[in-house]
This record gives C-alpha cells, structure tokens and sequence, in this order.
C-alpha cells in the first residue's frame, strides 16, 4: 500500500487520556503554523471551553495561526439525548465567536440528511506537523477533566507528509462543500435547504482519498498509510480491515465498544478460529457503556442498548464456546468503576496496527464517514509500545470463561425484558442492531 516512512521514534503511545488533554493543550499552545480539529463533536462544558480558549489563546500570541475546527453538523445543533431541548454546541461556538472575533473556525459537516443516519466520524487533530490521533471526542469524560473518564487510544505521530495529507483532505473534500458551514456565525441554513449539496458531498466522499505516496522505508521505518472509508461499496477502510484479517497468520487483537461487529467481520474471525489462529477481542461491560443507567436511577429506552449489546456478545461467545475453552478465544470485558471503554483497532501479528475511531460495527461499517491511520512495523520497532498499552487495559479486564459469566437476559431490570420482548416480536432489534 502507498505509505509515508515515519522514524519509530516519532510515534508515541500515550498512556491515557489526561495525558491526552495535557498533550492537546501544548501543542495547541506552541503552534506556529495550523491547527485542524477533526472530530464528531466538542461539546459544551469545562473540558470543551478549555479546548476553546487555549485555541483563541493561541490565536493572540500569533494572529498568522490557522484553526480550524470539523465537526458533525446534526450533532452540533442538538442537545445531549435525555437532556433538555437546546441549541447545542453550535451556541456556544457563536458566544466565542462573539466575544474574540472569527479567529477560530468552526465547520459543520453533514455527512447524511439525518443523523440516525450517519454522522461525521473522521478523527485526528492536526498542529502544525504532529498529528493526535484518537476516537475521542472533546468534552469533559473524553479529556478526564473532572475525575471520570472514558477510556480510548491515544497516538502522536510527528511527520510533516502526513500532516499536510490529513489537512489537505478536509480543506478539499470538506471546506469546500457547498454542504459544509460555517457554525461560529449566523444565519444557520437548515438542513432541508442543504439536501442538495449534501446528496452532492455524500457522492464525492464515496471516492475521497487522502494523498499518500509509496515511500522508500530504511531500515526500522514504519509505513505509516491513512485510509477513508464510506459507504458500503468501495469503502478503502472496511476493506482494509478484512483483508488485515483473512491474513492474520498467528493473532489478531480487536478493540471495540460495542460489540455488534459486521457479518462480514464475524464471518472471517471463524474462519480464523477453524484455521487455528488465536483472537482476543476486548469489549467494555455494560455498566462502562456510554448509555448504561444503574438500577436505581428512573429508566429510559436509551438504556436498552448496553443490554443488547451484551446479548450480542453473549451469543458470540456460546456460539464458540469450544475455542474460549481451550484458549484460542479470549473476549475480555473491561470495566473500572463508573468509567466508560471507548476503544477501537487491531493489532495483528506484532507487525500491523489499526488505529481507527471505527467501532467496528454495522453503522460505522455502511453510515458514517470514518478514517484510521494503517501502521506497519516489518522491524518489529513498535512491539514494545503496543504490548505496553495491551498490558495496561488487562489490568482493568476480566476475560470471560464461558458465556454463563455474562448476565443472564432473565436476570435483566422488569423494563429491560420487556423491551427485549417486544423488539424479538417484530424482530425489530436486527434492525437496531444495524442503526447503532
């Protein structure tokens, strides 16, 4: 695959997302030159209005600086779900905006008419020549600006091609979309009126690209490929994904939130199984999913999805319960006190890393635009970063003996099962199980 040669040392595993946060803030800091912020959302509270200060900060310390910020146009003008009804975050880009001036640019992408139906889910913040990467989002869990957390994978990787092709794609394939607008200032069009530049967008991105060329690798470089992926048909990143894991030879590692993996997916991992090759899949407890609600706090349907998801996996799991018996299949469930599992990824073979905002599920695989950055190390150069950060999730896991170990659906809150129920009757959960 064309790919950019990057020194190993210039890539960094970083160990959480506090560091996450106080790396962002001092490469938003000491920027000279550009930033472009890449992300389905930055959300309205402490952690969001940090990212936005420091950002108007360092826009005074040196007006020439470039910022820019891409996030979901749906997401941007809707509350949070289960709160009441607002103007979302789009509120207070206009407020900054407002007070300091147009100084930091905020896009709104609308990937699809609807949000249900696909949102932006590109990933990567840019400053200058580094590039962060994560499936995180901005706002106060993401960053642990008040204790909690929701855990992801953090990476920064500092190479000047790369950088230029990850803001090259969203100055060419967003920037300049008649879809894409501008959320800082008012008027806002509506969506309606966008239906036709949207239809017109969704077409390009089906055959978007990033800018990559076929670098020479020396000695103990690593290939360094980012990939694009939407749509269901010629989608780069689904592809790549499969094609990683029909060539596993020994082990595959795979990291997602909620397990609802593709067909395409559960297909190829059995045939891994019958091939003899050694999968672990870690997974976030229920009780670490974004939409749990504890037993003792009022419940709303939103809290039906840790629940299926779990069902999911249960499945999974009895349906190879042969390959977990003798070790061949190992499904961890990770869990840290009210602390929520955002990972995404692979690690293949000790040579290959997929790090991805994609959930590795049906939505991400067909509905939303997403990317990731394909790491390939021949000289084993990163074995000792990824076997730290693989070590350092365990710690916080528990890997399932059978399938008894998960929860029994009998067992589940009066509300659960008969949503559960209903959903079976007109078998109504396949159909979720594709949207989520």
């Amino acid at each position: 695959m064309p790919a950019f040669a990057v020194r190993p040392d210039d890539i960094q595993t970083l160990d959480g997302p506090a560091s996450f946060r106080k790396t962002l803030l001092k490469l938003i800091e000491q920027a000279k030159h550009r930033i472009v912020l890449v992300a389905l959302y930055l959300q309205d509270d402490d952690a969001g209005r940090e990212v936005l200060e420091a950002l108007y900060a360092a826009h005074r310390a040196n007006p020439t600086l470039d910022i820019e910020i891409y996030v979901d146009w749906h997401r941007a003008r809707r509350g949070l779900i289960g709160k009441t009804a607002s103007e979302g975050n789009a509120a207070m880009y206009r407020e900054y905006a407002a007070q300091y001036g147009d100084a930091v640019k905020v896009y709104g992408v609308p990937v699809q008419n609807r949000e249900l139906f696909g949102v932006l889910h590109l990933k990567g913040f840019i400053i200058d020549d580094d590039v962060l990467y994560s499936g995180a989002s901005i706002n106060d869990v993401y960053l642990a600006k008040h204790g909690r957390y929701r855990l992801d994978r953090y990476h920064l990787i500092h190479h000047v091609g790369l950088a230029d092709s990850m803001v090259r794609f969203a100055k060419h394939y967003l920037a300049e979309s008649d879809a894409v607008t501008r959320l800082d200032q008012r008027p806002l069009p509506s969506t309606r009126d966008l239906q036709t530049a949207i239809r017109h967008l969704r077409r390009t991105l089906q055959h978007a690209h990033y800018t990559t060329p076929h670098a020479a690798l020396k000695d103990g470089d690593v290939a360094v490929t980012p990939l694009v992926g939407f749509g269901r048909s010629d989608n780069q990143l689904n592809d790549t994904v499969s094609t990683l894991l029909r060539r596993t030879r020994k082990r595959v590692v795979i990291f997602t939130p909620y397990f609802n993996l593709p067909r395409q997916v559960r297909a190829v991992l059995g045939h891994l199984l019958r091939r003899g090759c050694t999968i672990d899949i870690m997974v976030g407890d229920k009780t670490a999913n974004d939409f749990y609600i504890p037993p003792q706090e009022p419940f709303r349907k939103i809290g039906l999805l840790p629940y299926l998801y779990e069902n999911n996996l249960r499945r999974f799991a009895r349906n190879h319960r042969a390959h977990m018996l003798r070790g061949q299949l190992n499904l961890w469930l990770w869990c840290d006190g009210g602390n929520s599992y955002h990972l995404k990824g692979l690690l293949v073979d000790e040579e290959i890393a997929l790090l991805t905002g994609n959930n590795l599920n049906p939505r991400a695989w067909a509905l939303d635009l997403e990317n990731g950055l394909l790491l390939h190390d021949p000289s084993h150069q990163l074995i000792a970063q990824h076997e730290a950060e693989w070590a350092a999730l365990r710690r916080h896991a528990i890997r399932l003996d059978d399938y008894h170990t998960l929860d029994n659906p009998r067992h589940y809150p009066a509300e659960v099962r008969t949503l559960l129920r209903r959903l079976r009757r007109v078998r109504l959960d396949r159909m979720l199980n594709r949207l989520l």
